[in-house]
């Protein structure tokens, strides 16, 4: 998801000199606070760095307003693969929230910069339908399974951190790759938003097809109701809307106009729904009359029973993986190498685009362009990563709505503090978060989309041979239902255009290694 601000943090090459003399000037002041706070304000340097308790506390909810999105939006995802379960939502929402507390307070504590964590989007959408892929089609793979992926990631991103390799490892994917990546993500979950709120739907003869708004020949449900699903064009009409509302409140710079754009379709969604009561609509009808608030501790007991620490007694038992036909040990470490560099390679592309992107716009970066306490906000990511995958979530990491609190000014771990602790009191609301239907948050899905395609404009479209990678990357993504499909075809089609035009030399060692076990992958895996 933080890709799309991946261009503009790694083109910072210098932190504003204007920055730098009021942090500097700063540094001379002490704390106006005495006692408690003001330990608190000289522990976090909030005076030494030219902000005050009012602007943090206001940076962090700005934050959590921003991203708060995300419980709703993930819990949505994952409740469809967590089998067996008295409240798969109530579980996904509380092992989120968990994710992001952790994360979150690794920023405020360890790092002590304004920024955020939670379970990354993209990340979570390469899990759900691409590890796992619901359906006729799934991989055999289990949701416990796949968090020992994540697990795997978070130690790799970890290693790679303190040994230094991160950079080296970053640098062996090509540009063309690299820029493709946020493209085809956003590309790929922006169409899995589509399809969740019925806008685009299966067609015989063209595969997908857009849902048929045709109000005059009546031939077209307003609305449906099968199985707990509502269809129709109900939840497609107000989709559409609800994603122009996001993309108007941003223009206008409203503060959450994620949150704001899900909640105003939510509200839209259940007035229509209201009014088709009225209208004696029997879909309607049995839609309200199946609504129920439980109890938020029961989401608490099902996140105990059937997500934290499933990673270690379920995680590693891939039998339901070895029954599907075609599937063997052998397409098993396969899919375990390539889906652990897939995951890896997506985390740290999001992270350091974030970093770079969010630190530049509060004058965090040092006198290279480089974020302050970069190594430490990486080494929070890492350990939010492991963390989230024993709580059960998918990979923790930094998000781009950070940049909403520094622009409010925030730039300290205290902004941080204040976002992990609106989580806290975030963690006990499922119940009500449950309410929220999935053409509401499938508008989130959407903007994401609409956000990292602005990473396309890196791709030099006039050089035949990045322009053939970068495409084959994203197309691959979207038209091939994976994330990791693409990123090996990107990598493979790189090494066969250097071939084949006399530039060996451009392929590194670390690139070979890379691009070979992926087409391993191809050969050997059949998902």
């Amino acid at each position: 998801m933080a890709d799309e601000l991946e261009q503009q943090g790694t083109e910072v090459s210098e932190p504003s000199a204007q920055g730098e003399n009021a942090q500097g000037a700063a540094a001379m002041s002490p704390s106006p606070k005495k006692g408690f706070w003001g330990k608190v304000d000289e522990w976090f340097g909030i005076t030494r760095s030219g902000s005050n308790y009012r602007t943090e506390i206001v940076a962090g909810l700005t934050t959590f307003m921003a991203m708060v999105y995300i419980l709703m939006v993930n819990a949505g995802m994952f409740q469809g693969v967590i089998t067996d379960s008295s409240d798969p939502y109530g579980a996904a929402y509380v092992a989120t929230a968990i994710g992001a507390i952790v994360g979150t307070m690794l920023m405020a504590f360890m790092a002590k910069m304004p920024l955020a964590q939670a379970s990354g989007m993209g990340i979570n959408a390469f899990i759900v339908f691409t590890l796992i892929n619901i359906g006729p089609d799934a991989t055999g793979l289990t949701y416990a399974n796949t968090m020992v992926f994540v697990l795997l990631d978070g130690v790799i991103f970890l290693l790679l951190t303190v040994t230094g390799l991160r950079k080296q490892i970053f640098e062996a994917i090509p540009a063309g790759v690299r820029h493709a990546i946020p493209v085809g993500i956003g590309m790929f979950i922006a169409f899995i938003g589509m399809q969740q709120a019925g806008i685009i739907v299966d067609n015989t003869s063209t595969l997908t097809g857009f849902f048929p708004l045709n109000v005059i020949s009546g031939s077209n449900p307003f609305m449906t109701y099968t199985d707990g699903t509502v269809g129709g064009m109900l939840p497609a009409i107000v989709a559409i809307l609800g994603v122009l509302a996001i993309a108007v409140l941003s223009k206008k710079n409203v503060k959450g106009a994620v949150l704001w754009g899900i909640l105003g379709t939510a509200a839209l969604y259940y007035i229509l729904a209201g009014i088709a009561v009225g209208c004696d609509v029997a879909a309607a009808k049995a839609m309200f009359d199946d609504i129920e608030i439980s109890n938020p501790f029961n989401a608490f007991a099902a996140w105990g029973k059937d997500s934290v620490g499933a990673v270690f007694y379920e995680g590693f038992d891939f039998t339901n993986y070895l029954g599907v036909e075609g599937n063997n040990v052998a397409s098993l470490v396969v899919i375990l190498i390539t889906s652990a560099i897939s995951l890896c390679m997506i985390d740290m592309f999001d992270t350091i685009g974030t970093l770079y992107g969010a630190c530049s716009k509060g004058d965090l970066l040092d006198e290279n362009g480089t974020p302050i306490r970069m190594e430490k906000m990486m080494l929070a990511d890492a350990i939010a990563t492991c963390t989230g995958a024993i709580a059960g979530t998918s990979t923790v990491t930094t998000f781009v709505e950070s940049s909403s609190g520094v622009v409010a000014g925030g730039r300290t771990g205290f902004t941080s503090f204040i976002t992990g602790l609106c989580f806290i009191v975030a963690m006990f609301l499922s119940p009500i978060a449950q309410l929220i239907p999935r053409c509401a948050t499938a508008t989130a899905l959407i903007w994401v989309g609409v956000l990292m395609m602005s990473s396309v404009a890196k791709i030099d479209w006039n050089d035949a041979a990045d322009a053939i990678v970068a495409f084959m990357t994203f197309m691959v993504m979207l038209l091939g239902y994976s994330i990791s499909k693409g990123i090996g075809m990107g990598i493979i089609t790189f090494i066969i255009v250097r071939l084949c035009t006399g530039k060996i030399k451009e392929i590194s060692i670390a690139t070979w290694v890379i691009g070979v076990i992926f087409l391993a992958t191809f050969l050997v895996s059949s998902v």
